[in-house]
């Protein structure tokens, strides 16, 4: 099991649950820290760590089986993180980059209604051509898509692909696509998944 580090409101108080993936070489202290930009003190957040830091080793748009059985595991972390969550109601995946690429992975392999969704610089993990035959539904789940149109790392054919992908699925997907931003977050995007956090808190 991964080690998962939390921060925000304790469970129990909570209006709701986000749990935050974070980049390629990265650490889950860092997403916890972006969490703190979202101005939800009524959420917990839960952040798992990759091990080596790491959810799997090759870029994302490799053949499948080369990330394997990371990335196998890495989704199974994911779940684990969910079941830790189990009661918390709706629950937001919220990832950056090799996380986000997860975050959008995972939710189109178990595809259900979730608190909202956010890929940061990142899209379905596959090859071009990779059959996109989930089952399922999304059933609405808000999703934020956003990326720079100049990535270095995820293509912008990728975002597009995975935003028409959970549509199909039933999502209600927003994408927004920055000029020449690179591989990072901005203001906006933050704001994105705050309102998305917002609208979480506010259900029943």
């Amino acid at each position: 099991m991964a080690e998962l580090l939390h921060a925000g409101a304790p469970l129990k108080r909570a209006r709701a649950a986000a749990i935050l993936l974070h980049g390629r070489g990265a650490e889950a202290q860092g997403m916890l820290a972006l969490a703190n930009e979202f101005g939800q003190d009524d959420i917990t957040y839960l952040a798992p760590q990759a091990p080596g830091h790491s959810w799997y080793p090759y870029s994302f748009l490799a053949p499948l089986e080369q990330n394997e059985p990371y990335l196998s595991q890495a989704l199974a972390i994911v779940g684990a993180a969910l079941d830790h969550l189990a009661g918390a109601g709706f629950v937001a995946l919220i990832g950056f980059s090799q996380g986000g690429c997860l975050t959008l992975e995972y939710v189109a392999r178990h595809a259900k209604r979730y608190g909202a969704v956010a890929g940061l610089s990142a899209g379905l993990i596959g090859p071009p051509g990779t059959p996109r035959d989930y089952a399922g539904s999304l059933t609405g789940t808000p999703v934020f898509l956003g990326c720079s149109d100049v990535d270095s790392h995820v293509p912008l054919a990728r975002v597009h692909e995975s935003r028409d992908v959970l549509t199909k699925l039933g999502a209600a997907v927003t994408e927004r696509i920055y000029p020449r931003m690179g591989h990072t977050v901005n203001a906006e995007e933050i704001a994105q998944v705050s309102a998305l956090l917002a609208g979480i808190a506010a259900m029943p």
